[in-house]
């Protein structure tokens, strides 16, 4: 390559980099501000909704739980939805959480397994996972046999598992990859 050839690569890199910067920060900037108001002060990425998804709106997406396609889990509902692009509602389902429970906030998915046991000693499918609190591991999953869990109030086992139906879960697997987004209210 001639040196005018190298130079013109470098500019064009420069431009480019500075472009990507560029909207990168007007991507930040015309966020809504209960995003970037979290951003900022390391709270939660989501407003808290006023109706978590319980009771006879149960499949109604909680208001403020985010933007763009994600995984919305309810703490308290107990339930997840998965949500594409244009805040369209994919599917949502009932789960039972394991005894250890994530913090409010926005995830990432970290990790999957096809197949695995679980903490709780149970053959487990289709593992998501997308966050860990005190060393357990904290994802979603279905149970091979699509037995109900133990319940999590009378075991001494610490399980980050988020059982879920196979049904439920094989579309949880195609559709939660890596990097995919998780958001987690209360």
């Amino acid at each position: 390559m001639a040196p005018s050839s190298a130079g013109f690569v470098t500019a064009l890199t420069a431009a480019a980099l500075a472009t990507v910067g560029f909207l990168g920060y007007q991507a930040y900037a015309t966020s809504p501000a209960h995003l970037t108001k979290a951003r900022a002060n390391g709270t939660p990425a989501i407003a808290t909704p006023q109706a978590p998804g319980g009771g006879k709106n149960a499949a109604l997406l909680p208001p403020g739980s985010g933007t763009g396609a994600r995984v919305v889990y309810s703490l308290r509902g107990h339930r997840v939805w998965l949500v594409g692009l244009g805040d369209k509602v994919i599917r949502t389902f009932e789960v039972t959480p394991g005894s250890i429970a994530p913090a409010p906030g926005v995830y990432a998915v970290t990790s999957r397994s096809n197949a695995v046991t679980g903490t709780d000693g149970t053959p487990v499918e289709h593992v998501v996972r997308f966050t860990s609190v005190d060393g357990v591991a904290i994802g979603f999953s279905a149970a091979v046999r699509d037995t109900a869990p133990a319940d999590s109030t009378t075991t001494t086992v610490r399980t980050g598992g988020i059982r879920e139906s196979r049904a439920d879960g094989d579309v949880m697997w195609t559709f939660a990859t890596i990097g995919a987004t998780v958001a987690v209210i209360p």
